[in-house]
């Protein structure tokens, strides 16, 4: 079965479950790119449920396809900028990682904006709906939203990952406030702990709270560069730490930060 095949095949699942959206569906073109469109759009929306054998056979066939396809980056790839510490602008869901981390809201089951641009999205969409049945499970079992500052393990999935964190940062809506640089601080040592009580051997960083949660880059990366070299040298921690980053502007922010530091 092609690409365009599986799409429609699960599009057509996707609308018999949510049969509100026939009319919308109607269109998107039938070809490739525009079912792929369809299709993300479909499961962004999707509320956390159960799926069918069928549709999660062909949705993992599918996924772990589209991925292959962008190339899948290992760790050992990327040459380190000092010990175990590694910078890399590259797209998240295609690094073979102990953890990568997703900047989560406190539902912690993704972003439900069809086809929008952040990584919670894109995590989601690329690791398949079991992920969202999850985390929605884990919400559930402790009874409250995810508190900011915290962190949550589930798995990856369709993801060439191991484990996806997902870790709640601050919102920034004003002026930035020492609890939220608190905060945002807190959200690097708790993934570093799971990473540790994991025994993973990697965990890949996005700049967390600096897109729709509007923390200022250049102070995001300051408090993640610090709290991370202080978390390894305080633990002994030989974990290797990848600050991936999304924009160009991110990358020189980083990069400039690197070089004071080991200068």
């Amino acid at each position: 079965m092609n690409t365009l095949d599986q799409l429609l095949e699960l599009n057509d699942i996707l609308l018999d479950e949510m049969p509100q959206y026939r009319q919308q569906a109607l269109l998107f073109g039938k070809d490739r790119q525009n079912q792929w469109n369809l299709f993300r759009s479909l499961v962004n929306i999707r509320p956390a449920m159960p799926a069918s054998r069928e549709f999660i056979e062909l949705q993992d066939a599918l996924l772990q396809g589209e991925i292959e396809k962008k190339g899948i980056t290992n760790v050992s790839d990327l040459t380190p900028v000092h010990d175990n510490l590694y910078l890399w602008h590259g797209d998240i869901t295609t690094l073979k990682a102990g953890a990568i981390v997703n900047a989560a809201n406190s539902g912690l089951t993704g972003c439900y904006h069809p086809c929008h641009g952040c990584i919670d999205n894109a995590i989601h969409t690329y690791a398949g709906v079991q992920l969202r049945l999850e985390c929605a499970q884990l919400v559930e079992k402790q009874g409250f939203p995810e508190p900011t500052g915290r962190a949550k393990i589930p798995g990856a999935y369709n993801l060439p990952c191991e484990h996806v964190i997902h870790t709640v940062g601050p919102i920034i809506s004003g002026a930035l406030s020492q609890e939220d640089r608190r905060l945002l601080a807190s959200c690097y040592r708790s993934c570093l702990d799971v990473a540790v009580e994991n025994h993973m051997s990697s965990i890949d960083f996005c700049c967390i709270s600096t897109g729709e949660f509007h923390f200022p880059p250049e102070e995001a990366a300051n408090i993640a560069l610090r709290t991370v070299m202080d978390y390894k040298k305080e633990n002994n921690c030989s974990v290797d730490v990848i600050f991936n980053v999304f924009t160009d502007r991110d990358y020189n922010i980083y990069k400039q930060l690197i070089n004071c530091d080991f200068c």
